[in-house]
């Protein structure tokens, strides 16, 4: 699947599976399918995976722990690297305590084991997309990120929002909208909001990890 295939739907969220498991691959992209929400991308060894993830992120990446040779702990830490912020849930059908710790550690988002149902898989994947906020339009993601941003740098200052209205010359409706995510702020108060941190724009864009 190339990347022009992948954007054409962008409402779709997209995941990434890797496991070792031709049919455990098969069964749980026709069930994805199924479910209308979700764009599929399967692999049966890591550097495919990456291959393709560098073309076009996924938004969730469900991964295997034991694929032969191919330890699954390595892959997670290369992921996690290559894409910070990306959301990963565990499959394994050798779960132990010891693992699903160390995983949590490096903050994946949960851990299954084998067999589970496709219940317990849809509820996972229903939290991720919430937590995450996938599934919106990248306006919508971009307008909270910022917003969620904007609010945390304030606080941070111990301000009000007058305080903040105060500094940048911009109303308080004004700010209350950016922060919660209602209106993506013009070029201008993106510009104002940011001298008033005593910031560039493009620190306050970079921090967002969009």
């Amino acid at each position: 699947m190339s990347a022009e295939q992948i954007v054409t739907n962008p409402s779709l969220i997209d995941i990434a599976v890797l496991d070792d498991d031709i049919d455990f691959l098969t069964y749980v992209e026709d069930f994805l399918k199924d479910e209308g929400l979700y764009r599929v991308r399967t692999f049966d060894k890591p550097d495919t995976l990456f291959d393709s993830a560098d073309d076009h992120r996924p938004d969730i990446v469900l991964l295997d722990m034991k694929m032969g040779e191919v330890r699954g702990d390595k892959v997670l830490e290369q992921l996690v690297t290559r894409y910070p912020g990306i959301c990963v849930i565990i499959v394994t059908g050798y779960p132990s305590l010891e693992d699903m710790r160390a995983t949590f550690r490096m903050k994946v988002f949960d851990y299954l084991a084998k067999p589970f149902s496709l219940a317990q898989l849809r509820q996972s994947l229903s939290n991720a997309v919430e937590q995450f906020g996938l599934g919106r339009t990248l306006p919508d993601r971009l307008r909270e990120k910022l917003g969620h941003r904007i609010r945390i740098l304030r606080a941070e200052r111990d301000w009000s929002l007058k305080d903040l209205a105060l500094s940048s010359k911009l109303s308080v409706s004004q700010i209350s909208s950016i922060e919660r995510g209602a209106n993506l702020p013009s070029i201008e108060s993106l510009l104002a909001i940011s001298r008033a941190f005593g910031l560039k724009p493009s620190e306050i864009l970079a921090s967002i990890e969009f």
